[in-house]
């Protein structure tokens, strides 16, 4: 989602959507928040930039809230089969698929809770929301 509000701290804005989800759907949900600033620049450090350009479905983003441990491209390492990459940028990993993502174990580890708080996103995705914040400064 992309929405504008008065300034206000990145924690305080993620406890306050947090508090506010919970009181309307009675259950708890990690938010990770990004600022324009911070989200145009994870637009313009994609490590696969022309992978991404021709078919954005197979590079995806897994968004963080803090940098992952060092550990976890060694960890990751025998679930990417099919030839994936996988790079730490900042907080966040990026991967590219060189197959279909859907038949990737890489993809289920990905998602799961033992990489941490962290939500995925694809390039196609990533990249219109960017478009959104083009007239945003920052």
């Amino acid at each position: 989602a992309i929405f504008q509000c008065p300034p206000s701290s990145i924690r305080e804005l993620e406890l306050q959507l947090e508090n506010a989800f919970e009181l309307r759907f009675g259950r708890r949900v990690d938010t990770i928040v990004r600022g324009a600033t911070s989200f145009k620049r994870l637009v313009r450090e994609n490590p696969f930039p022309k992978e991404s350009e021709r078919d954005g479905a197979r590079t995806i983003v897994r968004i963080m809230p803090h940098p992952p441990n060092k550990d976890v491209l060694a960890a990751l390492r025998p679930y990417a089969t099919q030839a994936e990459r996988v790079k730490i940028v900042g907080s966040d990993l990026w991967v590219h698929f060189k197959g279909d993502p859907n038949r990737s174990s890489l993809l289920r580890v990905l998602a799961s809770k033992r990489l941490g708080i962290g939500t995925m996103r694809n390039w196609n995705t990533v990249r219109r929301l960017g478009a959104m914040l083009d007239d945003v400064p920052g």
